[in-house]
Order: C-alpha cells, then sequence, then structure tokens
C-alpha cells in the first residue's frame, strides 16, 4: 500500500491551510533558536475579558459540564438574539439560532448539508483560505469572483458566474484578508441580482464585524435586502471580537429552519454539542458589558495606522489600500515578483517570496496565493508596535536585497 492509497479522493482535492503550514515552520525555526516574527497569525493578541472567564469558572463550579443540547444552551441562544436584535435590528428566535465549535463549522455545516455533487458556489477574491477547501471537501465547485481594484464585488463577473448549479454565495465583510467592508450600493447591487435567482443561498461571515475603523459601518445584507431574508445563513462568533478563539464558540442565524435543522442533524454525528463550559463563556461575553471591544478595536486602528505609516516610508516599492476593518493588511507585491534576490533566489510568486521572507530574514507572512490573488502577501498588525517596527525592517531589508 502506497502512503496515499487509502486516503479518500475528497481529502486528496484539497490543500493543507497555508497559514498552519506557516505555523509549522515558525514553529521549527524557533526550535533551532531563531528569532522568527510571526506576522501570519490570523487572532488577537489580547486576553478574553474578565467577565467571560469568571462565567466560565461559574458553570463549572455549577457543575454545567454535562451534554449539551445540540445546537446550543438556552443561554447562548438568548445571548445571541439579543445581540441580533440589539446591534443588527434583526429579530430572530431559538429555532432560527444553531452554535457550533466555532464560526468555521457553522459554515462546514451548512455547505455539507446542502451542497450535492457539482454544485457550485460563488467566492469573491480575495477569500478566506478555508471556503474553497471547504466546498470542495463536501463535493461541491468553487467558483471565483473578480473583485474590482478597490475590494468590492464586480457586479458584472457575479452575475457571468451565476449558473443553474449555482447553491451558495459566500460573501464575508470585513474581509480577511483584505479588511475591505461591502458598501451599502454594493450590497444593493448584490441583493438585487440574487433577486432574479431564488434557489441561490447567501451566507454572510460577519467574523469581524465589531472591528471596523474610521467612518466606516457595518452593513449586513439581511438589514439590506430584508427580502431575501429566508435564503439568508449570517455566521458570526466570539473568537476575533472578544479574544477567544481557543474557545471554539461560532454560531449561525436563518430563518430558513430546514437549513438549521440539516445542519443540527448533522452536527449531531460529527461534534455534538459544543463544549458547555464556553458556552457559558460565550454567553457572558455576548451579553454583558462591550468595554473590552471597544477598547481593542482602538487598538488595533491605532496599530493598523502605524504600520501603514511605517511601510509608506520604508518600503515604498509596496502598496497597499487602508483596510476597513480586521486586523490585516493585504500588501501588492508585484515589484518584487520576476525579481531575484540574495543567493540568487528567484521570486516567482507570492509563495517564493514568503518562503525568501522566512527563510532568510525569519519574517512570517501568508502569502496572497492562499487567498486567490498572487501578487499579495497578508501581514496581521495584532501585535504590538515594537514587533511591527522590527518586522518592517525587516521587509524594508528583504527588498533592498530584491534586485
Amino acid at each position: 500500500m502506497s502512503n496515499t492509497s487509502f486516503l479518500s479522493n475528497n481529502l486528496k482535492n484539497i490543500k493543507p491551510s497555508v497559514v498552519s503550514v506557516i505555523g509549522a515552520k515558525v514553529k521549527e525555526l524557533r526550535s533551532k533558536d531563531h528569532d522568527v516574527i510571526d506576522l501570519g497569525i490570523g487572532e488577537p493578541d489580547f486576553d478574553t475579558p474578565n467577565n467571560a472567564k469568571e462565567a466560565a469558572i461559574a458553570a463549572i463550579t455549577d457543575n454545567h459540564t454535562h451534554y449539551p443540547p445540540i445546537p446550543g444552551l438556552d443561554i447562548l441562544k438568548h445571548a445571541i438574539i439579543e445581540k441580533f436584535k440589539r446591534e443588527n435590528n434583526l429579530l430572530y428566535n431559538k429555532e432560527h439560532i444553531i452554535a457550533g465549535t466555532g464560526a468555521k463549522q457553522i459554515i462546514f455545516n451548512a455547505l455539507y448539508s446542502t451542497i450535492n455533487k457539482d454544485d457550485e458556489v460563488l467566492i469573491p477574491t480575495p477569500y478566506w483560505v478555508s471556503y474553497p477547501e471547504m466546498v470542495k471537501v463536501v463535493g461541491g465547485v468553487p467558483v471565483f469572483v473578480k473583485c474590482e481594484d478597490d475590494f468590492s464585488i464586480s457586479i458584472d463577473d457575479l452575475k457571468a458566474k451565476i449558473t443553474n448549479k449555482t447553491k451558495w454565495i459566500l460573501l464575508n465583510s470585513p474581509n480577511n484578508p483584505s479588511g475591505y467592508c461591502f458598501s451599502q450600493e454594493n450590497i444593493e447591487q448584490i441583493g438585487a441580482l440574487l433577486k432574479d435567482h431564488p434557489n441561490i443561498l447567501i451566507l454572510s461571515d460577519d467574523i469581524y464585524e465589531h472591528l471596523i475603523y474610521d467612518d466606516h459601518i457595518f452593513f449586513n445584507i439581511a438589514n439590506i435586502c430584508p427580502e431575501l431574508l429566508d435564503r439568508i445563513l449570517i455566521v458570526n462568533g466570539v473568537s476575533k471580537a472578544y479574544a477567544m478563539t481557543g474557545w471554539r464558540i461560532g454560531y449561525g442565524a436563518s430563518k430558513n429552519i430546514t437549513l438549521i435543522k440539516a445542519m443540527t442533524s448533522l452536527q449531531s454525528h460529527s461534534t455534538s454539542g459544543a463544549c458547555s463550559i464556553a458556552q457559558h463563556a460565550a454567553a457572558e461575553a455576548l451579553g454583558g458589558p462591550q468595554s473590552s471591544v471597544a477598547i481593542m478595536r482602538m487598538s488595533f486602528c491605532d496599530r493598523r495606522n502605524y504600520v501603514m505609516d511605517l511601510i509608506k516610508k520604508d518600503v515604498t516599492r509596496i502598496s497597499f489600500q487602508c483596510p476597513h476593518g480586521a486586523f490585516y493588511l493585504f500588501l501588492n507585491i508585484s515589484d518584487a515578483i520576476g525579481k531575484i534576490g540574495k543567493n540568487d533566489f528567484h521570486i516567482t510568486n507570492s509563495v517564493s517570496f514568503a518562503e525568501y521572507l522566512l527563510d532568510n530574514f525569519y519574517l512570517a507572512v501568508v502569502p496572497g496565493e492562499a487567498f486567490g490573488l498572487d501578487k499579495y502577501i497578508r501581514i496581521s498588525f495584532a501585535t504590538n508596535k515594537e514587533i511591527l517596527k522590527e518586522a518592517i525592517s525587516r521587509l524594508k531589508e528583504a527588498f533592498l536585497t530584491i534586485k
């Protein structure tokens, strides 16, 4: 038997997460005492708010340690319902809500529950790295939709990509990796087009909803196009806004009860209910004081401005757009593609550029190829200014060697 002959075809068709691969390489280099700066990781560097931690401790003390209901505890569902009412002016009830082990599981549940072989899923570029791989693993076909220069969705290309096999469109705003937020006009254009295609489901990935800067406003297609509500699944979680990545709690909301029931049935045969203790913590995070979110948002905005100023000053061969939200900069490195670095290293694409940075300057970034745009790299500014300053210094040094 060969090393891979026993693997399913579904698994053979997907790529491992580039972020995970880079993370493993970072750990390897650090184990050899190299001073690696990792700007590839996608999580806040803040601690979970104390009120959420205290809620978890109380849940343990009160023995909330048994199997929870598959779609989520009532205390968490109530907090989610109130969150949507308070922040999004959207009204849901308990049967419209499902909680899972992270937002990623909610997305996977939705795709697995609805996609038949060769169904198509529309994915605007740039996209989060797991979208196309999840579509492929459930037997679907990812279809990529072009974005305009400002990262808004090209309505002409979206229209051209819709076929009778289209099952879903995946919308992510603020976007990972670009930080772009959909404008009301862009969402209205998308909604107007989708009205004429009643069989297409709409997934709105709002995981970075609370991390928006300056005067930009978060718009959700459920608010802008309420006539599409029965086709919309909103996905969110506590990982990014509340620095709770390790707690693994995400949630979905849809007026389409058939969809929620199908996702619940699938989850009953995979993970069952998410960790009961983490659900209590998430309920408190969503329903308790929100001051920690504001503090984190202000800090990220300050760091974004700081690192943008450094790049503008010191690495003029890189171009970028100011991100509206999230905690990433999506940097255009076209000027390095096709050039040669030290030791006659040929930089042919974003992957080789990322390898060059990591191997020679101990700076980890994520290549844009993973997001569908090869002439870019993604860096995270979810770290302190001292690290960011040193990181941009290394990036500057790298470009000085590329001719």
